[in-house]
């Protein structure tokens, strides 16, 4: 979905590289999916999330640090759109009247009286040649009565959540309704420190920044006519729009069977109606099931009715509380030199799979309290251990001691794969010292 994300305007006239706003932890997954498609971009980094509108100002600062300007379209990367063509169309619509100076958002013909969204109410046609209409207020989630209501009017449309302006227009928007985020913002990019492809900005100046929304700290102002603030408008969009941030969401927009079924992966179903199953690495079976959604990974099996897809956040909630460590990790985790895989682990023991891009070096480093098994699977892997520097071929192994100093590199043009056991008193991933590093971890 990132990935679509970030092709969403291919082709569009003037087009700039993309610029993604992130938090931290999720760096190195971002940087690699951009990397597959051959993008080049900017990723600016967020040590802790302070929603969405602190998240567009210092994407503005930074399109604008040039003292330039450019108009931005702020999408989030958890959308579906069936119809991208359609979306491109009126996103030129949109930059159109960004230029002007306008604040635009996109709201969704409603087909059903959804409860899960946010709704737009239209104002006024801004022309008799345009769909855009002025936007004439925003509500919150309503109940299914109200929503009906909505859909029966005709004047509601659901709330995008995807805005086009100019960079300035933004700026100029905020220090009037939230000039606390603007400053704020601005001291952590001027704090800012560059890391390759990366943009890590001041944590300490970030921490101070509120949290806000784009809506609530300005679109929805508006609409109220306070001085100083940009004309809103609102462009009715249909172009096989969905928000997918639950998992009924994403049965929505699968393809499904006679029976309202969609599957994906190692699935077999059994007298199931409307229900999506997803199996991530092992056989799913499913029988006499309707309206659920059953999800096995790596890491977790979750099993759910479509009426309650959304209180999933409750369960990650009681992880958070519980400290475990599914709440914060996948199994298998990116890194800039590759990634690794938790393959089981015990008392005292765990094993993993290592992946290593061509010409990548791990850092140069030394555990405290496990010692390591390394078995080359595929590729070639040069080693570094203590005063030794070696090459492990495929079928071959070494093992590193606690406490002694070592280095993993790929010397090659294939990808290294290997097995590494680890055992030892304590594993956990902060038990590294590191003493040299190419990408500025310590």
């Amino acid at each position: 979905m990132l990935q679509d994300t970030v092709r969403r305007l291919d082709g569009f006239p003037g087009l700039l590289d993309p610029l993604v706003v992130c938090n931290e932890e999720h760096r190195f997954v971002v940087a690699e999916q951009v990397r597959i498609l051959g993008k080049q971009t900017s990723i600016i980094l967020e040590p802790f999330g302070r929603n969405t509108a602190p998240a567009l100002t210092l994407a503005a600062l930074w399109a604008t640090r040039d003292n330039s300007d450019a108009v931005l379209a702020v999408m989030p990367a958890d959308h579906v759109i069936a119809r991208p063509e359609i979306f491109r169309e009126a996103v030129g619509n949109a930059a159109r009247l960004a230029e002007t100076g306008m604040a635009v958002t996109f709201g969704i013909t409603p087909d059903c009286p959804e409860t899960g969204y946010g709704y737009i109410r239209k104002g006024s046609p801004l022309g008799s040649e345009s769909a855009a209409c002025h936007l004439a207020g925003f509500v919150e989630k309503p109940d299914r009565a109200t929503a009906q209501r909505y859909l029966d009017s005709g004047d509601f449309l659901w709330n995008s959540g995807i805005f086009v302006m100019l960079a300035s227009t933004w700026i100029a928007a905020l220090a009037i309704a939230r000039p606390d985020i603007l400053a704020a913002c601005r001291a952590a990019l001027a704090g800012a420190a560059a890391d390759g492809d990366f943009v890590r900005v001041d944590r300490s100046a970030f921490a101070q920044c509120p949290s806000d929304s784009i809506d609530y700290a300005v679109m929805e102002r508006l609409t109220t006519g306070q001085a100083g603030l940009p004309k809103g408008a609102v462009i009715p969009l249909a172009a096989g729009w969905s928000d997918v941030g639950a998992w009924d969401a994403l049965w929505k927009v699968l393809p499904k069977c006679d029976a309202g079924n969609a599957i994906r992966g190692d699935v077999l179903l059994e007298d199931c109606r409307n229900t999506l199953a997803f199996s991530g690495s092992r056989l799913v079976a499913c029988v006499g099931l309707s309206n659920l959604v059953v999800v096995e990974t790596d890491d977790a099996v979750l099993v759910v009715h479509h009426d309650s897809t959304q209180d999933v956040k409750k369960i990650v909630d009681r992880l958070k509380a519980e400290e475990r460590s599914v709440a914060q990790w996948h199994r298998k985790v990116y890194r800039p030199w590759g990634w690794y895989d938790g393959v089981d682990s015990g008392e005292r023991f765990q094993v993993k799979r290592i992946g290593v891009k061509p010409g990548a070096s791990l850092s140069l480093q030394m555990h405290h309290h496990r010692a390591e098994h390394w078995i080359v699977v595929s590729g070639t892997a040069k080693v570094t251990r203590g005063d030794e520097v070696f090459l492990v071929s495929e079928n071959q192994s070494t093992y590193i001691p606690l406490g002694v100093r070592h280095r993993l590199e790929n010397p090659g043009k294939v990808a290294l794969e290997m097995i590494e056991v680890q055992s030892g008193t304590y594993l956990g991933e902060d038990d590294i010292v590191r003493f040299e590093d190419n990408y500025g971890r310590s």
